[in-house]
């Protein structure tokens, strides 16, 4: 699993210019099961995505196609773990 933490480098305003599409490349992610859980930080300088993908390239490959890469509207660490202890709730999602 990988954590995607993004930076806003742009003012809030060009940020919300690409929200609905940033949120449909996320529904898409959702929809091929890569996703898991995202949002935006608080207070609103960046987002948090969970992503169920299993290597880097994955990872890397998966932040190209987002809307806020292409635009350069946001920085990207990504933060690989393994997750070992989680709520049965989401043993299937593991």
């Amino acid at each position: 699993m990988f954590l995607l933490l993004l930076k806003y480098k742009v003012p809030i305003e060009q940020v919300e210019r690409v929200v609905p599409a940033h949120r449909e490349f996320l529904d898409q992610g959702y929809r091929a099961d890569k996703l898991l859980v995202s949002g935006p930080q608080v207070p609103r300088t960046g987002g948090v995505i969970i992503a169920r993908v299993k290597t880097r390239e994955e990872a890397d490959a998966l932040i190209q196609e987002d809307p806020f890469f292409k635009e350069g509207i946001a920085d990207y660490e990504v933060v690989e773990f393994q997750a070992v202890k989680f709520h049965p709730a989401i043993g299937d999602l593991v």
